[in-house]
Order: structure tokens, then C-alpha cells, then sequence
């Protein structure tokens, strides 16, 4: 008589079974870091479509060596390019950007925008130090790091105003710098525009609950100040002078991207950096706050991002209607931060990549 055996089939279901329910579980009720709040859903992305319509000419761009992280860039009075990397260093080119840059300064943060005020001073937007101000020699002062009796986590870009003013984003009072992808899952806006002026030292909230107040810009006459709202797709406006002085509205709406600076262009209106383009499904769960934390979830287990390499850069007129948009999906020129316009030519920033993009402006 032969010995019966046991199949382990009942076991292996049953070990199957359980893992399958422990999977489910974390996937759906695993702690996640934020508390997303429901939203009200985009209008329908304008990608592809007129003058969002894929081109590639940023593609044409050439590379300028800078190390890691060239975000904002501005020029000093003798054309002079400065630029603030992710270690921290304040770096001056020469005119021609053939030589090896200068090391101006360290700040010991993360410098982001930056902006030359009359007196030859730059002023600097550090994610981490606050509101700073390097002299010519390379000096370098803190000019504000508090607003309301609490500590800023991430002054993000600047712009000054004829009287000396200086504007500036926060970009999030519960996120510091680097820990910014949060906010789209979240959709809490805690960002802000602030005022600081140098003759009386005392620095103002002028507009806050933005969705990750990013690039500032002056408008014409300073009878205005913009601010994008990167995880808003769209541009605020907060009026300065003229009747509708200390109120705020819409100045552009619906983006196809994540909107990072803006710059004023010549002659009139603005450049606008794109630093990664919308992801039709992270937007369709702005209304779906659980589904946003399984995403998330998911994200967190694959290493995976809602942003891609595929930068643009969209000309504004001065009633911020798009002209034109030049972008880039083959990696060239990616997460790009900052579209300056100098002397006929296009100069852009990054975030992440180690070289500044030069590109003939169009």
C-alpha cells in the first residue's frame, strides 16, 4: 500500500493569498507624507495643439559648460553672465563665455533667481538662506529671512521694481526645496509674493495661497508684478498702482506645463520656462484624492516622476497671450528653468542639467 502525500497546493494559495492582501492593503492605506485635498479639474491641456504644436528648435541650442543646477541667470552692466548653481556657488562668465567662470560667491544653499538692482548689487532668491544680496566684490548680505515672525523654507525667484522694491516668491510654507513634487499630489497651496524694501527693511505678504509660487516679473511701469503658480498651469497678476491697486487676477491661464520663471523680454512682454510638460493622468485625479495617494504609493516603490525631460519656452505678449513656444523632447535641453533674452540671443537655465542652453532668439 503506498504513502499518501499532501499537496502543497493549499499552501502556496493561501501564502499567495495573504501577500496579495498585505500588497493591496499598503497599496491603498500605506501612511502617506500629505494630506491631499480635493480640487477643482483643468480645463483640457493645450499640448500639440497651434502654437503649442511640437517643434524641437531648442534641440538647435548649444551647450555652455556651468556645473549642476544653472537655474536663473542675469547679466552685470558690462554684459557679464552670473548664474547660481545646486552646491551653492555664485558664477560669473565673461561677455563671450569663452573662458573658465569666476566663482563670485557661496551662499552656502541653493541659489535660484536672481536679478541685478540698480547699484550693481545681485540680488538672489536662496531656496534655503532667504533673500540675499551680493556686492560687486562678491560680498554677501542677508537681506531678509523672516516674514510674519516665521522663517521662509523656499525663496524661490525675484524681480525689482524701479523705487528699489523687491519682489519675491516663496514657494511653499510646508515644503522645502527639493522635497517640491509633494505639492502636486497635496494641492494645498501654501505659496506666496512678497515685497521687500530696502529703505525701510521690512518685508510684506502681498498674495498668498498660490500653487507653488515660482518665476516673478515686472509689468510695464511697474504697474504690476506677476507670479506663476507652477502646479496652477497659469499666472497671477497683483496690481501695484491705478484703481485696481491691491487686488490680484489672472494675467494667463492653461499652460501646457509646469511653468518655472519668467522674464520680461524686450521691447515688451515675456519669456516663459516650462520645465516639464503637464501629465494628462496627474491631472485627471486633481478631483481624486485617494487615488492621488495609491499614485503615489506607486511612485514611491518604482522610483518613478510625473516630470519629463521636455522643456519650453512660450513668448508672451504684454497681455500674455502665447506668440510663440520653442521647446525641446529630445533631452537636449531638459527641465529647463529660465528663458533670458540678451543681445538677440535666448539664454537658458536648468535645474538639474550642467550647462546653459544659447540659442538664437527667434
Amino acid at each position: 500500500m503506498s504513502k499518501q502525500t499532501t499537496s502543497p497546493l493549499p499552501h502556496v494559495t493561501i501564502i499567495a493569498l495573504l501577500l496579495l492582501s498585505a500588497g493591496m492593503g499598503w497599496l491603498f492605506f500605506a501612511p502617506v507624507p500629505f494630506d491631499p485635498a480635493p480640487d477643482t479639474p483643468f480645463a483640457p491641456n493645450p499640448a500639440g495643439t497651434g502654437v503649442y504644436s511640437g517643434n524641437n528648435l531648442l534641440a538647435e541650442a548649444r551647450h555652455v559648460a556651468s556645473g549642476e543646477g544653472p537655474e536663473g541667470i542675469a547679466f552685470d552692466a558690462a554684459g557679464r553672465l552670473y548664474t547660481g548653481l545646486h552646491d551653492g556657488r555664485i558664477l560669473r562668465f565673461d561677455a563671450a563665455l569663452q573662458d573658465a567662470p569666476e566663482e563670485m560667491a557661496d551662499t552656502g544653499g541653493r541659489p535660484l533667481g536672481i536679478e541685478f538692482d540698480a547699484k550693481g548689487n545681485l540680488i538672489i532668491a536662496d531656496a534655503e538662506k532667504g533673500l540675499l544680496s551680493m556686492s560687486p566684490d562678491g560680498t554677501l548680505t542677508v537681506l531678509t529671512t523672516h516674514v510674519n515672525g516665521r522663517r521662509m523654507i523656499f525663496v524661490d525667484d525675484v524681480a525689482i521694481a524701479d523705487d528699489g522694491k523687491i519682489y519675491f516668491s516663496d514657494a511653499s510654507q510646508n515644503y522645502s526645496y527639493g522635497h517640491e513634487i509633494i505639492e502636486i499630489f497635496e494641492r494645498r497651496p501654501s505659496g506666496r509674493l512678497l515685497v521687500f524694501d530696502p529703505a525701510t527693511q521690512e518685508t510684506r505678504v502681498l498674495l498668498d495661497y498660490l500653487f507653488f509660487a515660482n518665476g516673478v516679473a515686472m509689468g510695464p511701469q511697474d504697474a504690476f508684478v506677476l507670479v506663476n503658480e507652477t502646479f496652477g498651469h497659469r499666472i497671477m497678476r497683483y496690481w501695484l498702482s491705478g484703481e485696481k491697486a491691491g487686488t490680484a487676477d489672472i494675467f494667463a491661464d492653461n499652460f501646457p506645463g509646469y511653468l518655472d520663471n519668467i522674464t520680461e523680454a524686450p521691447g515688451d512682454g515675456y519669456w516663459l520656462a516650462v520645465v516639464a510638460p503637464r501629465v494628462d493622468e496627474i491631472d485627471a485625479l486633481v478631483d481624486k484624492p485617494f487615488w492621488r495617494k495609491v499614485v503615489w504609493r506607486i511612485m514611491d516603490l518604482t522610483g518613478g516622476s510625473p516630470a519629463e525631460m521636455h522643456s519650453r519656452a512660450v513668448r508672451l505678449d504684454a497681455n500674455g497671450t502665447a506668440q510663440m513656444s520653442l521647446d525641446d523632447g529630445t533631452g537636449h535641453i531638459f527641465m529647463m528653468t529660465s528663458v533670458i533674452e540678451e543681445n538677440g540671443q535666448l539664454f537658458l537655465g536648468s535645474t538639474i542639467n550642467d550647462v546653459i542652453g544659447v540659442i538664437d532668439a527667434p
